[in-house]
């Protein structure tokens, strides 16, 4: 059973409680999303391990009931460059 937008956002929230998350449908089927994470924990971290720890937070939903997911990671003084 494909995973909501809604379960995705809870499940990185609850792994990351301080990050703004912003989880989009792209093929509106279920199974393609886009996520955007921005928190200060990630400050001092490569985006390598940024992408671990939100993957983390996914555990073995990924490859199983989400499909793909098009993964953004930030810190807030990042947010703020853009």
């Amino acid at each position: 059973m494909p995973m909501t937008a809604e379960e995705i956002e809870r499940l990185i929230r609850e792994a990351i409680p301080d990050a703004e998350v912003t989880v989009t449908d792209l093929a509106g089927d279920g199974d393609h999303y886009a996520a955007r994470v921005v928190s200060p924990t990630f400050a001092g971290t490569s985006r390598v391990r940024q992408h671990q720890r939100v993957y983390a937070a996914l555990g073995t939903r990924m490859g199983n009931e989400l499909h793909a997911l098009q993964l953004t990671t930030a810190t807030p003084q990042e947010t703020m460059s853009e």
